[in-house]
C-alpha cells in the first residue's frame, strides 16, 4: 500500500491555530462557546483547539468548555458494525442549551458521521448555533453538510484512505493518504 504524508506535525499545529482563531472571530469572542469532539481524534483536536483559544483569550476556560460526543447509537451503519464500542459522552457542566457548539472531527468525508452527531447533540440540549470544524475535508459528500472551519481541503479518490495520526494516540502527528 503506497502512502504519502500530506500534513506534517507543524502543518497540523498551524491548521489548529488558524481554526481556533477563526472560531473565536466567527463567534465574536469566546462567550457561550463549547467545543465537542467526536471520538477519537475529534476529541484530541477539540482539546488542542481549546488550548490555543485559552492561550490567546484568557477568559476562555478550556477545561470547562470542551467535551466529547459519542455518536455510536445514532449512526446509520450500526447494523453493518454491531460490535462498535460505545464511549462516554461528556457535556461541559454548563450544558449546551443556548450555547454556540462547535463539533470537531478529524476527517469530513460522506457527512454521515456529522449527521449522527447532530442527532446525538439533540439528545443533550438545544444549542443556539452549531458549527463544524474539521482538520481534513476530503470531499465525496453523501449528505448536504459542509464544514465551517477546515484545516486542509484534500481532494481524494474514493479508493484512497486518509489516516490522521496524533501523538496522544499514535506517537506522531501527521496526515497520510494511503492508496
Amino acid at each position: 500500500m503506497a502512502s504519502r504524508t500530506v500534513l506534517t506535525g507543524d502543518d497540523i499545529d498551524r491548521a489548529i491555530t488558524r481554526i481556533a482563531h477563526e472560531i473565536v472571530e466567527s463567534n465574536h469572542g469566546t462567550k457561550n462557546l463549547i467545543l465537542l469532539g467526536i471520538p477519537t481524534r475529534g476529541v484530541l483536536l477539540a482539546e488542542r483547539i481549546a488550548k490555543v483559544i485559552q492561550r490567546h483569550y484568557p477568559e476562555f476556560s478550556a477545561s470547562a468548555s470542551v467535551g466529547r460526543l459519542d455518536i455510536t447509537m445514532y449512526r446509520d451503519d450500526l447494523s453493518l458494525h454491531p460490535n462498535r464500542p460505545v464511549t462516554e459522552t461528556n457535556i461541559p457542566a454548563a450544558g449546551i442549551d443556548g450555547a454556540v457548539v462547535v463539533l470537531v472531527d478529524d476527517v469530513l468525508y460522506s457527512g454521515r458521521t456529522i449527521r449522527a452527531s447532530l442527532d446525538a447533540l439533540n439528545a443533550h440540549g438545544r444549542p443556539s448555533v452549531v458549527r463544524l470544524a474539521v482538520l481534513v475535508d476530503r470531499g465525496h459528500r453523501e449528505l448536504p453538510i459542509r464544514a465551517d472551519f477546515v484545516g486542509k481541503n484534500l481532494p481524494t479518490s474514493r479508493e484512497e484512505r486518509i489516516r490522521v495520526q496524533m501523538s496522544e494516540n499514535d506517537g506522531e502527528n501527521c496526515v497520510v493518504i494511503e492508496s
